[in-house]
């Protein structure tokens, strides 16, 4: 909602500011010199916690001769606001972040050494926060403290840069050191200094293998389009080295879990948030199928602030694209405190990352887009081959069925390929739907989630309202609201045992002047168009494989429903790609 930098140059720090996105600002520095020259700053776009969108909120923070830019919450902010006032502090901005540099900029005045004072003001911090600071006389160094909220240095070339996350230094250098929590860093082109619990520390440099630079759009009109484009690629990419073609079966090396200790789990209990919660719930789905271990699915967000029912038997997994997300980060520490606990993640040296006692990357390759996407159905992909490793530890997966799954995961890239074929026709939808306040989408057993991901996806980059139902619950309230304005979509697989049931549904949604879309790819389309205005069929391969081929008309649906809105499709409002405040 806002973006501000604070760059020294010529004995003075350049401090701007403005409101909404970085275009913005980028126009407000064309129509100055200032701060052209320096070669020291700090920058910061701003999701609000405290304080609403404006100016005067946006960071960096500059107090005497402090400039601070911070992202997280803390926590004690109003007792220490309150303490401030009490001794004639003013201030200009609603924010937590103010505080902290005022803080700052009071001990600078009682000490000399700024890493000192930025040692002594973290201890009366709670909270999870990164800040970035700069300092007037000081003009050489980036003091920075990090605790519960992803802090990393890049070192480059005679050039130094710290990031929250890994993505943003990789198209300047793949060298990083990703900081721990209680780390506080003095950062100079000379030297990088790092301290913990007053401590001296090394933190190794790590190299990262992947670029994104590559992540251009590539000729699409936006990043999502093309992230979408990708997924035959990067699915790929997720089973490489875990399938052998040539055999068609599945290795799955990723967790050193042996196989006595997998007939021990009694139960595995996932949390996520959003697009990856709804991964959850299909690998749920997998998983209770192939290894009849039973399965729990929790919202981060809520499982975070309860007392977990978990043993030593138990297997806790998360699932989260950047690996930063703070409600599913705070799970999983958690949860370390009862059983073994696995990440399912996108970014190497992520903070879940490197928490989890295994992970698995599913190797999407940089996501831009808000909008999850690519990593949705790579989780996918990942949730089948984990579903199928236990299975063969457990011995509830014949060969048969492996083989099966096998050559259906290596057909897959061919068979999404085809599915991305139907965007002519999915646009043709999105025109004659585009103009509906709400849409309503359904689906059965494995299929739920996936109406769910595409009622989220609708309503995240369209601002259209849209609600996800288990086809089965729609006479329990939704019917209420069905009418020719109300479209519904149906998201319906061959394999569906209720598929009379389904057609009842879809009956009754007609007898109410509704509108039916069916994304499926049931071969049973004669009896579908008596029920549907529109029929997206896609390639069938295998019942597990539906999922991921039956959303990739949903993403593209979303997509071009938000472009003919006139929506900012990559960076909807109000939405953060990765979620690092609670």
């Amino acid at each position: 909602d806002s973006a501000g930098i604070a760059v020294y140059e010529d004995g003075e720090v350049f401090v701007s500011r403005a409101m909404g996105k970085l275009q913005a600002l980028k126009d407000q520095l064309s129509t100055s010199e200032k701060g052209k020259r320096g070669t020291i700053g700090i920058g910061h776009t701003r999701w609000a916690t405290h304080g609403k969108p404006s100016e005067t909120n946006a960071h960096p923070h500059s107090v005497g001769r402090v400039s601070l830019i911070h992202n997280g919450i803390i926590e004690n902010y109003v007792e220490l606001r309150e303490a401030l006032k009490r001794e004639g502090v003013t201030f200009s901005s609603e924010t937590d972040t103010e505080i902290a540099a005022h803080l700052l900029s009071r001990k600078f005045e009682e000490v000399s050494d700024p890493f000192l004072a930025l040692k002594e003001i973290c201890t009366k911090l709670r909270g999870s926060y990164a800040f970035l600071a700069i300092d007037r006389e000081h003009p050489d160094r980036i003091l920075v403290a990090k605790n519960a909220t992803p802090i990393v240095i890049g070192i480059g070339e005679g050039e130094v840069f710290v990031a929250s996350d890994i993505p943003a230094v990789l198209p300047f250098t793949r060298e990083v050191i990703v900081l721990e929590d209680g780390d506080l860093a003095e950062v100079s082109l000379e030297k990088i200094t790092i301290e913990n619990g007053g401590e001296s520390i090394t933190r190794p440099v790590e190299k990262i293998a992947w670029d994104p630079v590559t992540a251009q759009k590539g000729g699409f009109k936006h990043y999502m389009l093309k992230e979408v484009h990708e997924q035959p690629q990067v699915i790929g990419e997720t089973f490489r080295g875990r399938l052998n073609i040539e055999r068609s079966t599945i290795h799955f090396e990723d967790f050193e879990l042996d196989e006595s200790t997998v007939r021990d789990i009694d139960r595995i209990v996932f949390a996520a948030c959003g697009t990856a919660w709804h991964a959850c719930l299909v690998t749920k789905f997998l998983i209770e199928n192939l290894s009849r271990i039973p399965c729990d699915v929790d919202y981060a967000s809520e499982f975070r602030y309860r007392t977990p029912v978990l043993s030593k038997k138990s297997l806790f997994g998360v699932v989260s694209q950047s690996g930063e997300t703070a409600d599913t980060l705070a799970a999983l520490e958690l949860a370390k405190n009862y059983c073994p606990t696995f990440a399912v993640c996108n970014v190497l040296g992520s903070s879940i990352a490197r928490k989890a006692d295994h992970v698995f990357f599913t190797h999407a390759g940089p996501e831009i887009s808000v909008a999850s996407t690519k990593a949705f159905t790579t989780q996918l992909t990942g949730a089948l081959l984990f579903a199928v490793h236990l299975g063969q530890k457990r011995g509830t997966v014949t060969q048969e069925v492996e083989r099966g799954i096998a050559d259906g995961l290596i057909a897959l890239p061919t068979a999404i390929r085809e599915a991305l074929e139907l965007e002519g026709q999915v646009q043709e939808v999105a025109r004659a739907f585009h103009t509906a306040k709400d849409f309503l989408y359904l689906g059965r057993g494995i299929c739920y989630p996936v109406a769910l991901e595409g009622a989220l996806k609708l309503k995240e980059i369209s601002y259209i309202h849209a609600e996800g139902y288990p086809a089965g619950e729609m006479k329990h309230g939704p019917i209420a609201l069905i009418d020719r304005d109300m479209p519904v979509v149906i998201v319906l697989q061959r394999a569906d045992q209720q598929f009379e049931k389904t057609l009842s549904n879809l009956r009754e949604v007609q007898s109410r002047e509704g509108r039916v879309i069916a994304v499926t790819d049931s071969e049973r389309i004669a009896e579908l168009e008596e029920v549907c205005e529109e029929i997206i069929q896609v390639p069938y391969l295998h019942d597990y494989l539906s999922p991921i081929l039956l959303t990739i008309p949903l993403q593209l649906l979303a997509y071009y429903i938000a472009v003919l809105n006139g929506t900012d499709v990559d960076l909807p409002r109000n939405l953060a790609k990765s979620v690092t405040v609670e």
